[in-house]
């Protein structure tokens, strides 16, 4: 019985150094709108939306958000940036939020999306997951010290 104790324990640490996200509250604001969206950000007076809150896209029927995304876009020399929740994409490049994709175009066009999930508001700055390893070597300490 005290083992199974100290294994569920262990588990609830260990879970808590996880970032897993079920639903995810993001920034929702346009540069047009409001100045305050740019960046520097300025979350005073931008709403958090609660992704699982969205109505959904009718051509993505089914298909709830599950990240934050932060769209940085020059339009013909004029910077504007969207922060919204994120419906499809990657989480940054092969898994790492520190990267953004970034594309150019013809008309001095430039975008770059930033796609993130690992913490509610994630789109105002990027943050990094804990490592799988680290997980691992958090829940096998926990579990050496505990016998």
């Amino acid at each position: 019985m005290v083992m199974s104790l100290k294994v569920l324990l262990c588990t609830f640490i260990t879970l808590n150094f996880i970032s897993t996200v079920l639903c995810i509250k993001c920034w929702n604001c346009r540069s047009s709108n409001d100045p305050k969206c740019a960046d520097p950000f300025d979350n005073s007076t931008v709403p958090i939306t609660d992704c699982k809150q969205e109505k959904g896209l009718r051509h993505l029927p089914g298909l709830r958000p599950s990240m934050c995304r932060k769209i940085r876009q020059k339009v013909n020399g004029e910077w504007r940036y969207i922060r919204d929740c994120a419906y499809l994409g990657e989480v940054g490049i092969q898994g790492d939020e520190r990267f953004c994709l970034m594309r150019t175009g013809t008309y001095n066009i430039f975008v770059e999306y930033c796609t993130c999930n690992s913490k509610d508001g994630c789109n105002s700055a990027t943050l990094k997951n804990p490592s799988v390893l680290f997980t691992y070597i958090v829940f096998t300490i926990c579990i050496f010290y505990t016998m």
